[in-house]
């Protein structure tokens, strides 16, 4: 049995009554201080963790301004604050001993669009691309692009002048920033915008914050104007932050944005923001080239630039290989190829823009005649990407690149802090292979990506900072890094700012250095906001690469194999996937319904981290626990398992806070499937459950859900009394009772008994392998899980209709239990007992040659994931089975016509079987069938997790986010489908529709006189 966890606090409380004083003064938003959002807020994408007092999430710019007035006050002067974005920087910028202010969670506002000046008003935690959703019926877009874009805010964005792909044609986020509302220390409220010398004299004539930091830094931009040319550089990534070069704009005007853009949260706190939208390209083209050697992709993109593509970005070998194994290559890996006889070290994508078709072919023309030219053609080869579809999944490749770097095996792994440098892209190549020798010279291994138009490009040597031998190397190859990019004229800090790293920032800004130390005076005398970044008011020191503690020192705790035998939530390396705002997108729905950082995959691995720390100082291996665990009886620990749950001693056990976190995550593997470092909170869950559940009682749910696939023929028998439970308000109460709602009802049909009806037999091995190899070649076996056996019958019975038609001889497994609501739940003894007897017959079957299918998604794919190592034989998804027999598929005409078909995939099956929508669209092409994917996120109802009753209304929110504007939206002749029997379930609870399973459509298709459901008709009542 694990110990109590008392949860420490490692840093010093603020002084008495902060947060209490908060509310008294109006904060109106959420204030967290417990452990479990200060462990989730205490890391970023960086190699620092650092544990914040506290998380402020306000509602408005009041409750900013409610902020800066209470820090004001005499008692709460030692605390400082810390504003916070997406999360996903690189070098700790956020990451603060003091409180975090967050916007991300309710300032997430899109204000106002202004299509006809091109101008929108947002607040500050609303995210790029869902601000680009909603600009793009007016045909406009903000322009700065960035591999978070999907997580990022427009608060962090300007926080750290943030840019990426296509920088040379549109710039950075400060290129775009019209106005921004600030708030100051003092708590003024403030609109920041470009001021002709009118307005600027009225400024600075006022006697209050506002008039004194204007008239600091226009004295700055006036008397050091030509030191400042002489020491900026002139490059399209110039020096972020405190941006003295670009105070004065062409036209004259005054712009005080050009140093709050970048300022890392040092200078103010951003409410809002005005911002400059362009035009979308009408027409988009990728040119994919390859190469054998990456010093030649490398010079080649001096070349493409010259030619005047759009953007130019380079991958090398190393995150080429990553990618071939994540989600996205499915979709792309026609456009790069395997050349016979030589290997692929490096592509460049150039990107290529034009405002028709005409245009841009002839750009295209341009450009692939100048790489056809024989002097020139220093390539392997190259395809062309046209079309919305293909050109955003291949930037989605080149996106995920920063998080792929961190899907290795092992201890070692790339890691972030000198990956953003930029220098004259003359000098690129040069400089690169400079990098490159020093790292080999470390005898360090590395991956290689970004903006060679730009002269940046990232890059992350792999190590173990549990190691003191590689502690040292992050100071000596950051202080040689400096060194070579001032020799090559560049900066260190190209694209992801300072953070950590401004202990270099004196020696860039040079003697321009205490101008920066004034600005920040006038703007935060005390030095409140995210101090020892980028400048200090007076004599304190900037924080230094070597004084924060790192990630590998909680790491160095754990120990290597316990770090490795929970399933990547230790090597979590915060890039913040999981933080898709996209409801159509499948990555974490608890994340999505909740907009809580600690209900997402990193905020779980963070817990989960911390928690094997805690257990490792104590000695704990929770390996060994589990083993004593499973070897005893459940009963024998539960008077000592009641006493822990009562005894109020046990309330601060951090335990509590894991499991309140695991609690809500639907258990759907989107995470495994999508997250780059292939963090699986579903399987750490379920090891942590079972250890969580070995000292506390379970919830009567628990014990009711494990058992289902042994008690539904028991249920079955006794149908009629089972419907009236779970049909009627009385019986849903008592099941509300015992944690379980919105259960469906058995049908009145029987499987087992249609089955022997229409005399398919039960597969049994000795049976099957006393077939003739030509009759088991033509037979098939359907391995129905029990949730389609008796809740939903006639999926099986279509199947097997289908197969018939097929020229097929169709069997049905025999009853068996999955395991997967056991492994779910963290019942891993059990599951692991029934699994090895259902992975012995299906073992038995897959032996005789005959071929396994199954039916519903989630059941099926759980063969390979948490069968594995038990099971060798494959189970097919139906889509695979058709797929390899469409010579045998022939569709009547009749039925298909007039109808249109859309397909909605269970969220598993689209995540971890990337192929498996395609395979579906492959089948219903040979029908003569366009099948329609729709774009729809998690249903909510995740095999049990919407049955049970504290998560109904989770479920239900889900539901309503991409589920049900896709079913609101059919009309009489299209046929919705959807693949997963819990989906189906949710669609029928909610809605009262019965959706088909693609099984059932097809077998339509094939039958002269079938009648297809529609989705859109109401459920039966009975």
């Amino acid at each position: 049995m694990i110990p109590r966890l008392p949860s420490k606090v490692s840093i010093p409380l603020p002084a008495a009554g902060f947060f209490q004083r908060l509310v008294e003064a109006g904060f109106d938003g959420d204030i967290e201080n417990g452990p479990a959002s200060r462990t989730a807020f205490s890391t970023d994408n960086s190699i620092y963790q650092v544990e914040p007092t506290g998380v402020l999430f306000p509602r408005s710019v009041q409750d900013l301004q409610v902020v800066a007035v209470v820090l004001a006050e005499p008692a709460f002067k030692g605390i400082s604050i810390a504003p916070r974005g997406g999360g996903t920087g690189t070098n700790g910028q956020s990451l603060t001993s003091g409180v975090v202010v967050d916007c991300s969670r309710h300032m997430t506002s899109i204000l106002d669009i202004d299509p006809v000046r091109g101008v929108a008003r947002v607040q500050a935690g609303v995210v790029k691309d869902e601000l680009n959703r909603a600009l793009k019926p007016y045909g406009l877009f903000f322009a700065p692009e960035l591999s978070t874009s999907n997580r990022a805010t427009i608060g962090g964005m300007i926080s750290t002048d943030a840019c990426g792909q296509g920088s040379c044609l549109y710039g950075k986020t400060s290129n775009h920033v019209l106005g921004l509302r600030i708030v100051l220390m003092d708590g003024s409220d403030f609109w920041s915008r470009p001021l002709d010398p009118e307005a600027l004299a009225a400024i600075v004539a006022r006697e209050d914050r506002v008039g004194d930091i204007h008239r600091t830094v226009e004295r700055i931009a006036r008397e050091k104007h030509e030191r400042i040319a002489e020491i900026f550089p002139k490059l399209n990534r110039y020096m972020t932050g405190y941006d003295l070069a670009h105070i004065r704009r062409g036209d004259g005007c005054f712009d005080l944005n050009a140093v709050l853009c970048g300022s890392e949260g040092t200078l103010a706190m951003i409410a809002e923001a005005e911002l400059n939208l362009l035009p979308i390209p009408t027409h988009a083209a990728l040119i994919n080239i390859r190469y054998e050697d990456f010093n030649t992709a490398l010079e080649d993109a001096r070349d493409l630039v010259a030619l005047k593509v759009a953007s130019v970005e380079t991958v090398d070998e190393t995150v080429l290989g990553l990618a071939k194994s994540d989600i996205v290559w499915t979709g792309i890996a026609r456009f790069f190829p395997d050349d016979p006889g030589s290997v692929t070290s490096g592509i460049n994508i150039a990107e290529v823009l034009a405002d028709d078709e005409d245009e841009l072919e002839r750009k295209l023309a341009d450009v692939t005649a100048a790489l056809d030219m024989g002097a020139n053609a220093r390539h392997a080869g190259y395809t062309i990407a046209r079309g919305h579809a293909d050109v955003e999944a291949i930037w989605s490749m080149r996106k995920r690149a920063v998080g792929l770097l961190g899907n290795v095996e092992g201890s070692v792994r790339p890691v972030a802090f000198v990956e953003d440098t930029a220098v004259p892209p003359e000098n690129l190549a040069a400089y690169i292979r400079e990098f490159r020798a020093l790292l080999d010279g470390a005898g360090l291994s590395y991956g290689m990506f970004g903006h060679v138009d730009a002269g940046v490009l990232h890059v992350r040597p792999a190590l173990d900072l549990t190691r003191d031998d590689h502690i040292r190397l992050v100071r000596e190859i950051s202080d040689a890094v400096v060194a070579l990019t001032r020799r090559y004229g560049g900066v260190l800090w190209g694209e992801h700012g300072k953070g950590v790293r401004s202990e270099y920032v004196p020696e860039f800004f040079g003697d321009l250095y205490p101008s920066l130390q004034e600005i920040k005076r006038a703007f935060d005398p005390e030095n409140r906001l995210n101090p020892g970044k980028i400048a200090t008011p007076s004599a304190e020191t900037l924080t230094k690469i070597d004084d924060l503690p790192l990630r590998g020192d909680t790491d160095r705790i754990i120990g290597n194999e316990i770090r490795s035998a929970f399933d990547n939530a230790a090597y979590c390396n915060g890039n913040g996937a999981c933080f898709d705002f996209d409801e159509t997108s499948p990555m974490c729905p608890s994340y999505k319904a909740t907009r809580d950082r600690r209900l997402s995959p990193k905020g779980r691995a963070a817990l989960m981290r911390e928690w094997l720390r805690l257990l490792a100082e104590k000695g704990i291996d929770p390996r060994r626990e589990a083993t004593r665990l499973r070897r005893s009886t459940p009963l024998a620990s539960l008077a000592r398992r009641a006493f822990n749950s009562l005894n109020p001693a046990n309330r601060d056990d951090f335990s509590h806070e894991v499991r309140a976190a695991m609690d809500t995550c639907l258990a759907c593997k989107a995470c495994a499937g999508q997250c780059p470092v292939k963090v699986s909170v579903p399987v750490f869950r379920s090891k942590f459950l079972e250890l969580y559940y070995g000292r506390y009682l379970r919830p009567l749910k628990d014990p009711l859900v494990a058992a289902i696939e042994t008690t539904l023929p028991l249920v079955r028998r006794i149908r009629p009394a089972y419907n009236l439970v779970v049909g009627t308000p009385a019986g849903r109460m008592i099941m509300r009772m015992t944690g379980l709602t919105s259960l469906p009802r058995l049908p009145q049909i029987s499987l087992a008994k249609e089955a022997a009806r229409l005399d398919v037999p039960v597969a049994k091995p000795h049976s099957i392998e006393a077939l003739s190899p030509q009759e088991r070649q033509r037979s098939v076996v359907f391995v129905a899980d029990a949730f389609t056996a008796y809740f939903d019958p006639d999926v099986a019975l279509a199947a097997i209709g289908l197969a018939r038609k097929m020229g097929l001889t169709p069997f049905l497994s025999a009853s068996h239990v999955n395991g997967k609501a056991l492994h779910v739940h963290g019942y891993l003894g059990r599951f692991e007992a029934a699994a090895k007897r259902t992975a012995r017959y299906l073992q038995r079957l897959d032996e005789t040659g005959v071929v396994l299918v199954g039916l519903d998604p989630s059941m099926t794919l759980a063969f390979r994931s948490e069968y594995e190592g038990l099971l060798k034989a494959t189970v097919l998804l139906p889509q695979e089975w058709l797929a390899a027999n469409l010579e045998r598929l022939t569709a009547s005409p009749s039925v298909i016509k007039g109808s249109s078909f859309r397909l909605m995939a269970h969220c598993t099956e689209r995540t971890n079987a990337p192929a498996s929508v395609a395979q579906w669209q492959k089948v219903f092409n040979s029908l003569g069938v366009d099948l329609q994917a729709a774009q729809t996120g998690c249903c909510g109802m995740a095999g049990t997790f919407g049955h049970e009753a504290r998560n109904r209304p989770i479920a239900e929110r889900l539901y309503t986010l991409s589920w049900k504007p896709e079913l609101d939206a059919a009309g009489d002749a299209d046929i919705l489908m959807a693949t997963g029997y819990s989906c189906r379930s949710q669609v029928k609870e909610i809605d009262g529709r019965r959706m088909p399973h693609p099984l059932q459509v097809i077998a339509g298709i094939v039958s002269e006189n079938a009648e297809i459901r529609q989705s859109h008709t109401a459920a039966p009542t009975s």
